[in-house]
């Protein structure tokens, strides 16, 4: 509650924008000293044998993970599982800098408890962030998510070169890697989970690579069925992809039930948050049932609560991330999630996350 009624308010005085840069940087000097570290731990990680989960050999104390886009350049990775994440993505990381798309980078909808958001895909690059990560030390699984670099001239199968390398720089400092085919806010407008030849080509790339990390795709939550099934039968086809990541952005503005859509219409980019929830949910479960629960699947969008984690986990997702719930409702929403997932296993009678995953396709 302080959070809400004293730390929200003044933060969101000020841009976003502004609010991003100086949370990472208070983070990163958080993450630097051992009693800084010990002092958050006590304040918000809660930890329970019924979150602890294994997730391709990777095991995961709690399965609560920060979504990509919020640790662009792997500055908290001593800091993040000192808030309570059983995991954290970093990125999206692509094979050269980008400096990211005119400002605003992101714009808050207050009422919505949303953002829209347009980096587009800003980050300093493999090169200088494969070294960064591993200098830090690590507490918790890391994802490690790699987008295609943000320049209009790279396209085709230039594209899946440019994956490829940033692939190769990247794969050995990951637990896992996320397969960004979907960031809606990139200058060539191309996105790989809707163009079946070049997904194929880089996932044949991929394949040649003979990966020995697990493989994870991120998927738009707005494709069609007819696509999906199309995306599904090409990774049955490829042994390197372990799973799906559900979902990414979306560009659907009717989704909204409070912004004026006249007040926005200048702003460029996707839309994160609560209006996100259903829309995800809704895919996980069909991908779940699309794959008979083969893969596993990490659902994002709209987790504000441990009951929108868990309807995620009972339409099959193994994994959850957030990123916009906890801007709106603080750190302490990590505590409150596991503490609540816990209370909400018991009562459905499991003895572990790993029991509840799918749970709603077994009825």
């Amino acid at each position: 509650m302080f959070y809400k009624r004293i730390i929200k308010p003044l933060l969101f005085l000020f841009s976003p924008d502004w609010v991003h840069a100086v949370t990472v940087q208070c983070g990163a000097w958080l993450g630097r000293w051992r009693i800084s570290r010990w002092i958050l731990k006590t304040l918000f990680v809660y930890a329970h044998p019924a979150l602890e989960t294994q997730v391709c050999g990777v095991s995961f104390k709690n399965p609560i993970g920060l979504a990509g886009g919020f640790d662009k350049n792997a500055q908290l990775i001593q800091t993040i599982p000192c808030v309570g994440f059983g995991f954290m993505e970093v990125g999206s990381v692509t094979r050269y800098a980008y400096t990211g798309n005119p400002q605003p980078w992101s714009v808050r909808l207050k009422k919505d408890q949303s953002l829209i958001v347009n980096y587009g895909l800003k980050n300093e690059g493999a090169d200088i962030l494969a070294p960064r990560i591993q200098r830090q030390s690590r507490t918790c699984p890391l994802v490690v998510n790699i987008a295609k670099t943000n320049d209009a001239r790279i396209k085709g199968d230039d594209s899946v070169a440019d994956y490829i390398a940033s692939f190769r720089i990247l794969q050995d400092t990951a637990d896992m890697i996320n397969i960004n085919i979907s960031c809606p806010n990139t200058g060539d407008g191309v996105l790989l989970c809707e163009d079946m030849n070049l997904l194929r080509k880089l996932l044949d790339a991929l394949q040649a690579e003979k990966p020995h990390k697990p493989i994870f795709l991120k998927l738009k939550p707005d494709i069609s069925h007819d696509t999906l099934e199309s995306i599904v039968k090409l990774v049955r086809d490829h042994s390197c992809v372990s799973g799906f990541i559900i979902s990414n952005l979306t560009r659907n503005r009717n989704l909204l039930s409070h912004a004026n859509p006249a007040d926005i219409q200048h702003y460029k980019g996707g839309i994160s948050g609560k209006p996100m929830q259903k829309l995800s949910t809704e895919m996980i479960r069909d991908v779940y049932g699309l794959t008979q629960g083969t893969y596993p699947i990490i659902g994002v969008g709209g987790v504000f609560s441990a009951q929108d984690a868990y309807e995620k986990i009972h339409a099959g997702a193994s994994l959850i991330e957030l990123m916009t719930g906890m801007i709106f409702e603080g750190p302490a929403l990590i505590k409150r999630i596991n503490k609540g997932l816990v209370v909400l296993l018991e009562k459905d009678g499991f003895h572990s996350i790993t029991e509840a995953v799918g749970a709603e396709h077994r009825k």
